[in-house]
């Protein structure tokens, strides 16, 4: 039997005993309400009304304290002696390199099409609504981290909703939050086995065999996959063995790499249309209140761009502060802000750079996908490149590549700690768990899995559910730690307070 009868056989299997399933949670999680034409999901209203609250809540803290934040990620009020184990510069790089990914090439080329250029600017608003969300989950999360005797630690939303919804509500609290962070730790393992792993590795094998062949190419066969997944999983296996120390040192240089590589491609796009750019951006603004031939209208084109930033930036989900909260600070906001930037720079920057190729380029497969026909989102994307020079696709193959290895990385190291959560920290028990994460980015490039991928998405946003409710019964916290680093800062500036003050409670060391 063939190697690729086998891959076959098992999909089917797979997809057959699972698809019940996938459908009845992908019904619950993704449940829409007809609205103005169009179908709104309620998990996307969801996450926007918690990203319009917490900008309410904390008086639009993601454009006030913006300069503050890149100010803090330059290390400015740096603290000597903190607990931790990365800087401010490469906890936001690993927490970006979970978000930046397919999403930002695909899904942008999708939603531009379904819901018109307009949909750019409803995507732009929403993330900036999520980095207020991003600021409370982050701070929340180094607020109640742990760090291990070791000098390790572990953080996120199994960490923090126990914690702190004990600190405010007693045993009653403590209860309920043990409860919620094991079904957190178990959301977050089972997405990144599946959405951060196995999916990431699929899709960029995908990739690079169109570039080089097809099917007919040179990895177009099954030991080509093969030979592509065993590579990508002893990269990432001997990366995860150093731990989010080893993965923080490798985002650092590739996350601004591969978004440097991305825009710069983008930007040679825009500079060639140059002339075109007037009239793109107005096709936008106008496309957002007065699309034309979109479902749905106005209200359409803004919940795709919802969705599509929604989805990106994960803004709310609890992922995000598992690698933010390695932080080396004793003031949890600061890294709170930190994390303000990562919406920032995934929807704001890359997905609009993104969308605004496309509707520049206006590539001929972008026009058949909004006149209905089915077409792939890297495809559109791709073809915008390659109206510029026809082996821009190839750049674009290297970002996927990128984008899809820091991934898988970054999700490794959220798998772990939700896996240490439920498993315990033993060397045993996390070896196991790194040597199950490495089969699963061998087992990405020969099978799709699809059932087990639109499980995996379900599952993540069943998680924000949770989370965004612990994060408002936690707010009063946020807001606390944001007024003692403010004062920090006043303190620094006015040089009352020195990089080797220690005016913070230390953070509770755990074996």
């Amino acid at each position: 039997m063939s190697l690729d009868s086998i891959t076959t056989s098992v999909d089917e299997a797979v997809s057959g005993l699972f698809e019940p399933i996938a459908k009845w949670l992908g019904e619950v999680v993704f449940y829409a309400v007809p609205v103005g034409g169009t179908d709104l999901p309620l998990i996307v209203a969801w996450l926007v009304v918690a990203g319009l609250v917490f900008t309410g809540w904390f008086g639009f803290v993601q454009i006030r304290k913006f300069r503050l934040a890149v100010d803090v990620v330059r290390g400015k009020y740096d603290e000597k002696g903190s607990a931790g184990e990365v800087n401010h510069f490469q906890a936001l790089t690993a927490a970006v390199s979970g978000t930046v990914g397919l999403g930002n090439i695909a899904g942008v080329a999708v939603a531009v099409s379904i819901g018109g250029p307009g949909a750019t600017f409803w995507m732009i608003l929403c993330g900036l609504l999520g980095m207020a969300t991003k600021f409370v989950e982050v701070t929340l999360g180094v607020k109640y981290r742990e760090v291990h005797a070791d000098g390790t630690v572990s953080g996120g939303p199994m960490h923090y909703l126990p914690k702190g919804l004990a600190d405010r509500f007693g045993s009653g609290g403590l209860k309920l939050g043990k409860v919620l962070a094991v079904l957190a730790s178990a959301m977050v393992l089972f997405f990144g086995l599946f959405g951060g792993n196995l999916f990431q590795v699929n899709q960029s094998y995908a990739q690079l065999v169109s570039v080089t062949g097809g099917e007919d190419g040179v990895i177009g066969s099954s030991a080509g996959a093969l030979f592509f997944g065993v590579l990508v999983a002893a990269l990432v296996g001997i990366v995860l063995l150093g731990g989010i120390r080893s993965i923080a040192n490798v985002t650092s240089k590739l996350v601004p790499a591969m978004a440097g590589i991305y825009i710069a491609a983008c930007l040679v796009v825009i500079l060639v249309h140059v002339t075109a750019v007037p009239d793109a951006v107005v096709t936008i603004i106008k496309g957002a209140f007065a699309p034309e031939g979109v479902a749905g209208g106005v209200i359409g084109a803004l919940i795709i761009g919802f969705k599509r930033a929604a989805f990106s930036n994960e803004a709310g989900l609890g992922s995000a502060p598992i690698a933010h909260s390695a932080v080396k600070t004793k003031h949890p906001a600061s890294e709170g802000l930190v994390a303000l930037l990562e919406p920032f720079i995934d929807t704001v920057v890359i997905c609009t750079m993104t969308a605004l190729t496309i509707v520049i380029a206006n590539p001929a497969s972008w026009a058949e996908a909004r006149a209905g026909e089915s077409i792939g989102g890297v495809t559109i994307t791709s073809d915008a490149f390659a109206t510029v020079l026809p082996w821009f696709p190839y750049i674009l193959t290297v970002a996927v590549l990128l984008f899809a290895i820091s991934t898988v990385l970054t999700w490794g190291y959220y798998g772990l700690k939700a896996w240490s959560y439920l498993f315990g920290r033993s060397k045993a028990s996390e070896l196991t768990y790194k040597v199950l994460y490495t089969l699963f980015a061998v087992a990405g490039s020969l099978l799709t899995l699809q059932t087990l991928i639109d499980m995996a998405d379900a599952v993540l946003f069943m998680l924000a559910v949770i989370n965004i409710i612990g994060l408002y019964l936690l707010a009063p916290v946020v807001k606390r730690e944001l007024n003692s680093f403010l004062e920090f800062v006043r303190a620094r500036k006015s040089g009352v307070a020195d990089e080797s003050d220690e005016d913070q409670e230390p953070v509770k060391t755990t074996v």
